[in-house]
């Protein structure tokens, strides 16, 4: 899955009918942010907006949520401002919090957002798809979360030298937020369940194929995608 870069290039054409291979973007903020502006974002976002404190979280809050409605907005051929999200029901307890999606007839798109620091990172494809992108924590921080992990991960980053711990836990905690946030349960769900490994390649869960994307220095960045079980 090639990563591609909102601000540098081009937006996308029409999500195909037929449901289309993933595709993966990234979005640098402020680098590529500005022009991504809350005018296309819908009230309840404007409003999340306008809850944060500092002005540096409400422009990168802006930003991600004004690319995302502007790369929805080509793979649907409509206005960004247009767009309709909701939520699908919660699979643990049907609740309206779900995975976001676009409300009404629409093609066979699904998508997810995530974003920390400068960077927001978006997945889009034709079956259920979860993406997280998170900063590379100091030693003392993976070392404290790595305790929720399941344990054959905990094992494996104390099996490790001190130096390596901290890119091999961020490599962990975003394939299992991808994972979590593709099947809809997020952290209703203990990081202590689903193994997805800490090494250079993910281990990934029945029924879902697990990426690491480079999202650059200081970054670690995954996608999760559902695989649909073959009938024999």
């Amino acid at each position: 899955m090639r990563l591609r870069v909102l601000g540098h290039d081009p937006l996308p054409g029409p999500w195909p009918a037929g449901g289309g291979s993933p595709h993966a973007w990234l979005l640098r903020i402020p680098a590529d942010g500005a022009r991504y502006r809350a005018d296309v974002l819908d009230a309840q976002e404007r409003s999340r907006a306008a809850a944060f404190v500092r002005p540096l979280h409400r422009e990168r809050f802006v930003a991600a949520h004004a690319g995302l409605r502007h790369l929805l907005g080509a793979y649907l051929g409509l206005d960004p401002a247009a767009v309709e999200l909701t939520r699908r029901p919660c699979p643990g307890c049907g609740g309206p919090h779900g995975r976001p999606a676009v409300a009404g007839p629409v093609p066979p798109l699904h998508f997810n957002l995530s974003h920390a620091g400068d960077l927001a990172l978006f997945a889009f494809a034709g079956t259920p798809v979860g993406a997280d992108v998170e900063e590379v924590q100091p030693p003392s921080v993976a070392a404290e979360v790595a305790r929720v992990l399941h344990p054959a991960e905990t094992a494996e980053l104390d099996a490790l030298p001190d130096a390596e711990r901290p890119a091999a836990f961020a490599r962990c905690w975003t394939r299992k937020e991808a994972y979590l946030k593709g099947t809809g349960r997020g952290l209703s769900e203990s990081p202590s369940v689903t193994y997805v490994g800490t090494g250079p390649q993910p281990a990934s869960p029945p029924g879902w194929a697990l990426r690491d994307t480079d999202a650059g220095p200081g970054y670690a960045a995954a996608v999760a995608l559902s695989m649909p079980l073959s009938v024999h």
